[in-house]
C-alpha cells in the first residue's frame, strides 16, 4: 500500500520534491467513511549504548564520558495507518485494503509538526464531526468533553 500526495503516489523518500521532517496525513476506512488525522515523521532518533571497544576508544576528557551515541533511523512511514485502537484492530484482522491513505501537508521540523496536526485537527473539526475517529487533540481536548 502507498501514501497518496495530490493524487501522486508515495513509497519511498525519492519521491518527494522537498527534503520535509514528516507529514499530517488523513486514513480513511472506505466500507465505513470514518477518518482519522494525524502526524508521522520520516525518520526518529536512537539512544544506543557504546560498546566495550568504542567506549576504550574514546579520548580521554574531564567530565563525564559518553556512554551512548545518538542513531538515526527511518520510521516504519511506509508502513503506517495511525495509532488509533480502531485502525490498528482493522489492521490486525489484515485489512489493510480497506484503507486509504492521503498526506495532505509535508512539514519541515518536529515542532512544525505538532502545530500542524492541531491546526488541521481543530479546522476539521475531528473531536465534534462523529466522521472523525480521533479522540484527543494533544492530549488535552476529548470528545468525552463534548457529551454534555
Amino acid at each position: 500500500m502507498y501514501w497518496l500526495y495530490q493524487n501522486k503516489e508515495i513509497s519511498s523518500l525519492e519521491d518527494i520534491q522537498q527534503n520535509p521532517f514528516g507529514f499530517i496525513y488523513i486514513t480513511t476506512h472506505i466500507p465505513t467513511g470514518k477518518k482519522y488525522l494525524g502526524k508521522k515523521s520520516f525518520f526518529h532518533t536512537l539512544n544506543k549504548k557504546l560498546g566495550k571497544k568504542e567506549l576504550a576508544q574514546q579520548p580521554v576528557t574531564r567530565g563525564r564520558t559518553k556512554t551512548t551515541k545518538q542513531i538515526i533511523k527511518e520510521s516504519d512511514w511506509k508502513t503506517y495507518y495511525g495509532s488509533e485502537e480502531f485502525i490498528k484492530q482493522k489492521l490486525k484482522e489484515g485489512k489493510q485494503e480497506e484503507f486509504t491513505r492521503e498526506i495532505i501537508h509535508f512539514v519541515p521540523n518536529k515542532k512544525l509538526l505538532t502545530y500542524f496536526e492541531c491546526k488541521y485537527q481543530f479546522i476539521y473539526g475531528v473531536l465534534e464531526n462523529e466522521e472523525w475517529i480521533n479522540n484527543n487533540i494533544l492530549g488535552k481536548f476529548f470528545t468525552k468533553d463534548f457529551d454534555v
